[in-house]
């Protein structure tokens, strides 16, 4: 999922672009990014060559869904923090945190300080399913449940109830599995990850044994990656509870299918045919052709109990076959239910340019709409799709573009801009205090110093208030 170490470090698609027009030895043109997740850090990385850039991230810690998003069982994909720990530590570059742009400094106030901004900052916000009983107790997204687990500050206090033997999951991509896996894994195979202590316990205590997740459409149109699905499957203890009748049909559609989702379905079709360890306690499968349509609540109204499904069948094949319903429903008891449908960016300022049915900010190649000197990069310019080396990608193209419009002129360079000088001084006047890097690792130094005490690669603080005491101390 993540590229090499050696290859995130050496990555360049361009070549170095020099004689940037209006630059003069003395001084480099200031790029301003607002967020501190993976599209942040890896545009900066492209920039650095050219410009000094500085991040500005909301929390007091930096990396984002690399420390809130990725499951605590794939350390192997955390390691890109270490490139990213590089880029930080570059002279040129200054990290910024406890900064809520939008809130404690305008946009436009960046870009009067800096040559060019740059719009990282992600998607924060949730997409709705849009039916009754959704925000009946009971039912989670599951970027607010990921964030429990992983220790997100805004989700410490979201306290899941796994008393019930049924979770259903609405969604069948990476992040669906994720949270299947962390609700049905052993807790010995949770206990040495830096899954926060609190979920751990939770989960310890947890009755949940039955997992399904629900997609609309088939298995053919199954958005997760092989990755997820063969660890799902290679669950101990955990045996594969699918309908034979969704399957039927696919096998003679496996020839003509490309090599990546091949794979995905055959081993989909040996867990139906196979079926698992009957002595198994636990299961785990994928419902498709069903669409949530509404949340059942118990006798007394106060909690979500079941939720009923209508039946689809498909209109078309392949990628592009739609879900339609067929009239018929079905209910489904459970206690926990996960909507996974995605992500959505959320707008940051009203100066920015928006697109709310999409959920982005509109652009071309990265350059924000009808606005000179203002880009994005990451979910807030594509949506909410890919793993992190699409990000990277789509992040080392906006820079790109910042940079060729550097060397067209298409910015203004010949007036020296003040950059961080000019806006910690004035967030400071608002009693706003950033966390700069250095400060950060005194953070990262206690976490894992208590992780070692619980035989843990680290034990994340929640609290804001904490982190920024030990970051200023």
């Amino acid at each position: 999922r993540v590229p090499s170490q050696s290859l995130l470090l050496t990555c360049s698609r361009w070549p170095l672009l020099s004689g940037v027009r209006g630059l003069s030895s003395s001084s480099s043109p200031r790029v301003c990014i607002v967020g501190g997740g993976p599209a942040g850090f890896y545009t900066a990385q492209q920039l650095l060559k050219n410009a000094a850039v500085d991040i500005y991230e909301r929390l007091p810690v930096p990396f984002g869904l690399v420390r809130f998003g990725v499951a605590p069982d794939h350390p192997e994909v955390k390691n890109v923090i270490n490139t990213f720990t590089q880029t930080a530590q570059h002279e040129r570059c200054s990290f910024h945190g406890n900064v809520n742009v939008g809130k404690d400094v305008t946009i436009d106030e960046l870009r009067q300080a800096y040559h060019a901004v740059v719009l990282s900052y992600g998607a924060e916000g949730n997409r709705s399913m849009g039916i009754p009983g959704e925000d009946l107790p009971g039912v989670f997204s599951a970027k607010d449940f990921v964030g429990w687990y992983n220790g997100l500050p805004s989700n410490k206090e979201l306290h899941p109830d796994l008393s019930f033997e049924t979770a259903v999951i609405l969604g069948q991509g990476n992040v669906a599995l994720d949270v299947a896996r962390i609700l049905l894994a052993p807790v010995e195979m949770l206990k040495e990850t830096d899954i926060t202590q609190n979920a751990l316990e939770a989960l310890a205590g947890s009755k949940v044994r039955r997992v399904l997740i629900v997609g609309r459409r088939g298995p053919l149109q199954i958005a997760c990656t092989i990755k997820e699905l063969r660890e799902m499957v290679n669950l101990p203890n955990t045996r594969a509870d699918m309908l034979p009748a969704d399957f039927e049909g696919i096998a003679e559609a496996l020839k003509d299918l490309p090599r990546p989702r091949k794979r995905l379905t055959e081993l989909m079709m040996k867990a139906v045919k196979e079926g698992g360890d009957d002595k198994a306690e636990k299961c785990c499968g994928f419902r498709f052709f069903r669409s949530p349509v509404e949340v059942l609540a118990g006798a007394d109204g106060k909690r979500a109990t079941g939720i009923r499904l209508a039946l689809n069948k498909l209109e078309g094949s392949g990628e592009s076959a739609r879900a339609e319903v067929t009239g018929q429903l079905e209910d489904v008891d459970c206690g926990l239910i996960i909507s996974s449908i995605g992500y959505k960016s959320i707008p940051i300022d009203p100066a920015v340019p928006f697109d709310p049915r999409r959920a982005i900010v509109p652009n071309e190649m990265g350059r924000v709409q009808d606005t000179a000197g203002l880009y994005c990069s990451g979910w807030v310019k594509r949506g909410p799709t890919g793993v992190i080396a699409t990000t990277m990608n789509d992040s080392f193209d906006t820079a790109h573009v910042l940079i060729q419009d550097m060397e067209a002129g298409k910015l203004d360079l010949s007036v020296n801009k003040p950059g961080a000088q000019a806006i910690t001084a004035l967030l400071q006047t608002r009693g706003v205090r950033t966390v700069l890097f250095s400060q950060w690792e005194k953070i990262n130094a206690e976490e894992e110093k208590r992780g070692k005490s619980q035989g843990k690669a680290r034990e994340k603080l929640l609290d804001v208030d904490e982190m920024l005491k030990i970051a200023w101390s």
